[in-house]
């Protein structure tokens, strides 16, 4: 997979149930559409598509800040350090070159400490 901003290329696996509501979802949409994700008149989603579709969800959730699609990305790498997984591998996921930009989401981690002293 291709990244922005020459980040790191990684495929990340879609799991099964996930793989499941993605083909369900397409093979039921109207107007039917190779594409997955369609806006209401059924073409392709484009990023700008995508990224007012996140501006009015913040709005409709009355959110005191303007949401944007970046805002996703850190929620998952927030949500991944929380639940423990190292910072090397968290790096590898979201493709981040240099580790001083993975090493924001392990910092703030309450798990981060949870099992130094425990004995295997």
């Amino acid at each position: 997979m291709r990244r922005v901003k020459q980040g790191t290329p990684s495929a990340h696996p879609i799991l099964g149930d996930e793989l499941r509501a993605l083909r369900r979802l397409q093979r039921e949409q109207e107007p039917k559409s190779s594409f997955v994700f369609t806006s209401e008149r059924g073409a392709p989603f484009t990023p700008a598509g995508f990224a007012r579709m996140i501006e009015r969800a913040g709005v409709e959730a009355k959110l005191s800040f303007k949401a944007h699609p970046h805002m996703l990305r850190h929620a998952c790498g927030y949500a991944l350090a929380n639940k423990g997984h190292d910072t090397r591998a968290l790096q590898a996921y979201l493709g981040h070159k240099n580790i001083q930009h993975t090493v924001r989401y392990t910092e703030l981690s309450p798990t981060r400490f949870k099992d130094f002293w425990r004995q295997d």
